[in-house]
């Protein structure tokens, strides 16, 4: 279908748009649209901003501009269906999300203790969605909608769609789309399953007709799956069978196995289907689906959103504040970091937006509320692989690797950083634009590849500090995560502080690190302290390592061996451990100082307990201990910029740093 022209209007005296300008929330936004049902019902776990960082949103207006009529209830009240329900049944589906985020991360920190904020609510409040939401709305939605198909989508529905480790009940779930009671799940980014659904349900199709979309999933009941045919759904692509749900409960080898066999099979142009058996049924993935074209990327932008959140809320929404005068110029990363959820969710094929297609947004900005001419972010997931690619087609859907950079940088993988350089010069030059910086992260490992960019990025795109993602120093720890030596972040490091002098500038990186990863012990995370001690950095902010469900990361966590070699690894499980890790990167911060000692009396490296330079921290009490004068003066100062320091940003609709 042709995308459909909609009009905008304007609040009196306002250039904010009215409640008619967004997808209709109520039964009196349906009338005013003079519509009686809606085709596709949205059920979101974050509240609803019209804006393209927001997935729901992106989904519900994708499938608008087809031609469908498209409701959004955003943050229902999950204990009784009248609000779900309140625009009626759907004619097609419901199509429900969890969020930007899945909904266990955004609850709970590291240390399984709750959030104080919750950035994708209004006011930033917290507990305006249940614990696992795909699951529980999944269930509401089949209370409220007797008949209708429910569907799951949304990055919790794709990271939790085989069996998997739950790290906040450290327990293996099965697959959430069993969970949820959902007739389907579609995993990674969903334009081109949601609109292969909604068109043929449209045409009378049914559930059972569809089981051959590409990035969907479904349940095979008893007797439908144990003697499979290879040919049954995808004629040319013998299925995989993982290990089951029971196997990988009882076994950490056949988790491991599991997890090393399912990220075989992420590439659309070889990927398998998978089979898991469950108990008496089984979950069927159909290979992923094909990454958009840069056509289809540049229409989905060019979607008539506000740009603003729902005017019903009178509260701001924490993470459009971070988000809303940003843009997306690409998806996906062929990074493949083990930590790293975005592989499994967007792909490892970059998809790009045209220059003119950026540009149009950027006029867009200029016409908003509040615009001052600074655009936050020109970027994504990894801000410079703007239309980097595999050198030939025939190649790139042929390749099984898991990472086109790591242990190094493939030689068929296009690394030009020409049309980006381009790109940015025309940003700069647009009418209204003072200032656009690169907040997403920078692969240095690439652009250490391109002066040119470096001298651009350092000129124009950086606000003094420009923060970058080396995690660690040791290399078996790097070798785990599938990040490149420390030795490439030091020439990248070299070549911006000479970018930043050429072009006048005192200017410096913000290096992020990991604490807690896989493979990482007390005495590598002391290697890592020692190093930047003797560099002067102090990283407020720290990350200890999450593992959430599906990555690579979190299959070593959860069994101690690597997917891929089964080797063992160390973990870090116990959370006292892992704030030791976390406390000895933040080596110079008083609050941290009993949990350092700790880790270095328990590795026996007290030797680094004192007053002198080459001291870690300084001794709890006696000689060379902090008198109440200077804890209460530095713990004062923690606050205040001071030299180079990590500033975390808050999160910008679930991008991860490079």
């Amino acid at each position: 279908m042709a995308l459909v022209p909609l009009s905008r209007k304007g609040s009196r005296g306002s250039s904010r748009p009215d409640a008619t300008a967004y997808l209709p929330t109520t039964r009196a936004e349906m009338d005013a649209r003079g519509w009686d049902e809606l085709d596709v019902l949205i059920v979101n776990g974050d509240a609803y901003v019209d804006h393209p960082a927001f997935g729901g949103a992106l989904i519900g207006r994708f499938l608008e501009g087809r031609g469908y009529r498209v409701g959004m209830i955003a943050q229902p009240k999950w204990d009784d269906i009248a609000d779900v329900s309140r625009m009626g049944a759907p004619r097609l589906f419901v199509g429900i999300t969890s969020g930007n985020l899945d909904s266990m991360l955004n609850k709970l920190t590291a240390q399984k203790k709750v959030r104080s904020d919750d950035q994708y609510s209004p006011g930033g409040r917290t507990n305006m969605r249940p614990n696992r939401a795909s699951i529980v709305y999944g269930n509401l939605c089949r209370q409220a909608f007797s008949g209708v198909p429910i569907i799951l989508g949304g990055i919790e529905a794709s990271l939790r769609r085989i069996a998997h480790y739950d790290y906040w009940s450290d327990s293996i779930r099965r697959s959430v789309l069993l969970d949820s009671k959902a007739d389907m799940l579609i995993f990674g980014m969903g334009e081109r399953p949601v609109w292969e659904v909604a068109d043929r349900l449209a045409a009378g199709e049914t559930l059972q007709d569809l089981r051959s979309v590409r990035g969907t999933a479904h349940v095979l009941r008893k007797g439908q799956w144990e003697h499979i045919e290879p040919s049954r759904f995808i004629p040319d692509r013998k299925p995989v069978f993982l290990p089951s749900y029971e196997e990988i409960k009882s076994s950490k080898e056949r988790f491991s196995e599991m997890s090393g066999a399912f990220q075989k099979e992420t590439n659309p142009g070889n990927g398998r289907p998978l089979i898991q058996p469950h108990g008496h049924e089984a979950v069927y993935l159909n290979p992923p689906a094909e990454p958009l074209t840069t056509d289809i990327m540049d229409g989905l932008y060019d979607l008539p959103f506000t740009r603003y959140p729902h005017p019903s809320y009178t509260e701001g929404i924490p993470a459009y504040e971070t988000v809303k005068h940003s843009i997306v110029t690409m998806r996906g990363c062929f990074g493949g970091c083990s930590f790293c959820s975005i592989t499994e969710h967007e792909g490892r094929v970059i998809q790009s937006r045209s220059a003119e297609s950026v540009l149009r947004e950027v006029r867009a900005l200029r016409r908003m509320d509040g615009f001052a001419g600074v655009i936050s972010d020109v970027g994504g997931p990894t801000a410079n692989m703007y239309q980097m690619k595999c050198k030939e087609e025939r190649i790139e859907k042929a390749c099984r690797r898991l990472s086109c950079v790591h242990p190094g940088v493939c030689e068929n993988l296009v690394t030009d950083h020409g049309p980006l350089v381009e790109l940015l010069s025309k940003v700069r030059k647009e009418e209204g634009v003072k200032k656009a910086f690169i907040a997403s992260g920078v692969r240095y490992d690439l652009a250490e590849r391109s002066p040119e960019f470096v001298e651009v990025l350092a000129e124009h795109h950086t606000g003094g500090q420009l923060s970058v993602a080396p995690e660690h120093v040791d290399e078996d720890v790097l070798d785990k995560m599938k990040k490149p030596g420390a030795e490439s972040y030091e020439r990248f490091a070299e070549m911006f502080e000479c970018a930043s002098q050429k072009s006048g500038k005192d200017q410096h990186l913000v290096p992020y690190y990991i604490s807690g990863h896989p493979g990482s012990t007390t005495q590598s995370m002391i290697e890592l302290a020692l190093y930047l001690k003797k560099r002067g950095l102090r990283p407020r902010q720290v990350q200890d390592f999450i593992p959430t469900p599906m990555s690579m990361a979190t299959s070593m966590y959860v069994t101690g061996l690597d997917p891929f070699t089964q080797e063992p690894v160390y973990v870090a499980k116990g959370l006292r451990e892992k704030r030791m890790q976390k406390a000895l990167l933040q080596y110079w911060d008083v609050e941290q100082h009993d949990l350092a000692r700790e880790a270095l009396i328990k590795a026996k490296r007290g030797d680094l307990i004192g007053s002198a330079d080459r001291h870690l921290v300084p001794p709890a009490s006696g000689k060379g201990a902090l008198s109440i004068h200077e804890k209460r003066r530095r713990q004062g100062r923690r606050d205040q910029p001071h030299g180079r320091v990590g500033r975390r940003a808050a999160p910008t609709g679930g991008r991860k740093r490079k």
